[in-house]
């Protein structure tokens, strides 16, 4: 294990990690593919922010979706599609709590998924004057 400024690195933990979000990465990409959004409700983004914000996805996400290193995902802009997500909501195998249909309804769920879609990008890192 290597110090680097007072921290301690393991490598082999880091190559876990990025294993596990390569593998998240290729599973919502197949997941993707097999979707079949025809069969999901339309959603109602400005609802699904308030279903968001009351049922404190945010407090994980961010308010934006915008994840945290120490929290939770990064689920928006681009999220996975809509039966992935209902999928991992209903059943998590991460640290989430599970939501049933009982405290969030397939409708909620396709109105917090609009308004994930919803979410503008964040601006290039090379268009920011302080990076340059």
């Amino acid at each position: 294990m290597k110090s680097f400024r007072g921290c301690r690195f393991d490598a082999g933990a880091a190559l876990a990690i990025a294993l596990f979000f390569i593998s998240l990465h290729v599973r919502s990409a197949i997941a993707a593919q097999e979707s079949k959004p025809a069969d999901a409700p339309a959603g109602n983004a400005e609802n699904g922010k308030r279903i968001f914000t009351k049922n404190g996805c945010y407090e994980c996400h961010g308010r934006e979706g915008q994840g945290s290193n120490m929290t939770g995902p990064r689920i928006a802009p681009d999220p996975v599609p809509l039966d992935v997500l209902t999928r991992y909501v209903r059943k998590p195998t991460g640290e989430m709590p599970p939501y049933t249909d009982k405290v969030v309804s397939d409708q909620e769920l396709a109105d917090i998924y609009a308004f994930l879609q919803s979410r503008p990008h964040p601006p290039a890192a090379k268009n920011n004057p302080l990076l340059k």
